[in-house]
């Protein structure tokens, strides 16, 4: 290889270099956050009926209450319908009012809301009634912008490169989020959001990509927790903007436009040297290699940048590679079965907030926090208990938090915003552990592809759970049961992976052994070949295990 590995332990694992690109994680983390939920503070419930002002052709001078009384249904609690109206007739005043009407119809001239309430995205768009479902559709619809984004930035920064990746993402997010605040259609919202959506997969996936390809494997769990740590921020943040600011067009401004701040750091936003040399663009890897040198306040050797040399192209797995052997291929299915029910569960719950009872600022705010001790609990719980056991486990609390739910009274808000925080906080920790446990599990020819897919899974997860949501029309405990049932069924298959933790990762797929014998085996040759990796410019960093 290049021996890019050994010049970037000469600059520092984790110097002042490193930190100020974690750093600049910060904007994006929190904006992401403020995208990934916005929505649920702008679709409020809000009273509503029909509109019949057309009675006030014949009866301009009716009070409000009389023009309900006569052109509303009730229900069986007393109170008028919602989402019916009596049909209009040709009659004069005095003949309604005698007679009064009969025949109902849905609404055929919009709504009428109160006329106190903020401008929402329910109440200018007409999201009640038949048209409610579109609400949990266009959440739907920026999961599938989430899709997209991966497949197209990921493969996109291999071949232009992280920087231009993320200032493209960048841009497209700032561009379509202040977009959405002057939209004059709810279609042409959703494919806004769809599009941030797609940006949102594009900022996380190259930032991470290009942090941990500038720190060292010991501090990588830093730039990982930092960045998961700013999301969870972020939703904190959330919860008190969307209450100081309850107009939905001044929110999305307000939480689109800082991102564009992210550009005046572009001149100290690097490009990644691993990539540069794969690209065999050599001499741009050594100008950008001194100036990180040179911000860690360390020295290269001329002689150690006249190491850097072109990296061999080397072939790597494929798709097919992770089906063709017996024990990889139920490593694929069972790691893809635990990030598709890992992600089902987490939306299910965070997209559930408005339906817990208790206020949903209050919940988004303890959603928020209750992530971060998840997040950094994860590394004591996967050094001290393993991969396999904290995986398993955490999937089952979060699944077994919901089935409970589904046996709480309706009129018990504080017991089911309890469960469902608990559930949140396992739910997380599980994402974080499933991140490390997967990049162990997949030798290294195929691991990127691996990963991908797992991560693929979960985004059709993202993009169920919103649907799912839209069974409580049946039964309000139907979507819950969902959410629970998954996760239990998926923390018991994890059982059958093997334990990585402790071991050297591997690096190719073994010939057919199982994922632990193939580390074991990665882990004794490992120490047998040492020497050799220094000498030959191996960079041993690609064997090492992730302790996070």
């Amino acid at each position: 290889m290049s021996g890019v590995g050994e010049i970037l332990k000469e600059v520092g694992d984790f110097g002042r270099f490193q930190k100020c690109l974690v750093l600049l994680s910060v904007i994006p983390s929190l904006s992401v956050a403020f995208h990934q939920f916005c929505q649920l503070f702008m679709v409020p419930y809000v009273p509503h009926h029909c509109d019949t002002s057309w009675i006030r052709t014949i009866g301009p001078n009716l009070t409000e209450e009389e023009q309900l009384n006569l052109t509303l249904p009730r229900g069986a609690d007393g109170e008028f319908e919602q989402c019916s109206m009596y049909s209009p007739v040709d009659w004069d005043l005095d003949s309604i009012m005698a007679y009064g009407l009969n025949d109902t119809q849905k609404c055929s001239s919009g709504w009428v809301y109160p006329s106190e309430q903020p401008p929402s995205l329910l109440t200018e768009f007409d999201l009640v009634c038949d048209r409610k479902d579109l609400n949990d559709i266009a959440q739907a619809i920026y999961m599938l912008g989430l899709l997209l984004g991966s497949m197209i930035f990921g493969p996109l920064s291999d071949r232009i490169g992280r920087r231009p990746v993320i200032l493209i993402s960048v841009f497209l997010q700032g561009l379509f989020g202040l977009g959405i605040a002057f939209v004059p259609h709810f279609y042409v919202y959703m494919a806004f959001r769809c599009v941030v959506g797609a940006s949102v997969s594009g900022i996380t996936m190259t930032l991470l990509a290009l942090a941990t390809e500038w720190t060292g494997v010991s501090s990588r769990p830093k730039a990982v927790l930092t960045s998961h740590c700013c999301f969870a921020v972020g939703q904190m943040i959330l919860a008190g903007l969307s209450y100081g600011i309850r107009n939905w067009r001044l929110l999305e401004i307000a939480g689109s436009a800082p991102i564009f701040a992210f550009f005046f750091c572009i001149g100290v936003l690097p490009e990644s040297a691993r990539w540069l040399v794969t690209k065999g663009r050599i001499e741009e890897a050594k100008k950008v290699l001194q100036k990180a040198a040179a911000i860690n306040k360390r020295s290269l050797s001329p002689g150690l940048l006249e190491q850097l040399k072109p990296e061999k192209q080397t072939k790597s797995g494929s798709f097919l590679d992770l089906f063709q052997k017996k024990n990889l291929r139920k490593v694929t299915l069972i790691m893809s079965c635990a990030w598709f029910v890992n992600s089902f569960v987490y939306y299910g719950l965070s997209l559930n907030v408005t339906n817990f009872g208790l206020d949903i600022y209050l919940t988004q705010l303890a959603f928020g926090a209750v992530e971060i001790p998840a997040r950094v609990g994860c590394i004591f719980t996967l050094q001290r208990f393993g991969r396999r056991k904290s995986q398993a486990v955490l999937l089952v609390l979060s699944g077994l938090v919901c089935l409970i739910i589904t046996g709480i009274p309706e009129g018990q808000p504080m017991a089911t915003t309890i469960l469902a925080t608990i559930g949140k906080f396992a739910a997380s920790a599980s994402f974080s552990t499933s991140y490390v446990y997967a990049a162990e599990l997949f030798p290294t020819i195929v691991r990127q592809t691996g990963v991908g897919l797992c991560s693929m899974s979960a985004r059709v997860a993202g993009i169920l759970a919103p649907l799912v949501r839209l069974l409580d029309q049946y039964h309000r405990s139907i979507p819950m049961a969902i959410f629970g049932s998954a996760p239990v069924l998926g923390g018991l298959l994890c059982v059958l992976l093997p334990e990585t933790r402790g071991t050297d990762l591997a690096d190719d797929t073994g010939d057919g052994h199982p994922p632990a014998e193939v580390c074991k085996n990665a882990t004794s040759s490992s120490q047998n070949g040492q020497v050799k990796g220094k000498d030959g410019g191996q960079d041993n960093e690609s064997m090492k295990t992730t302790y996070f």
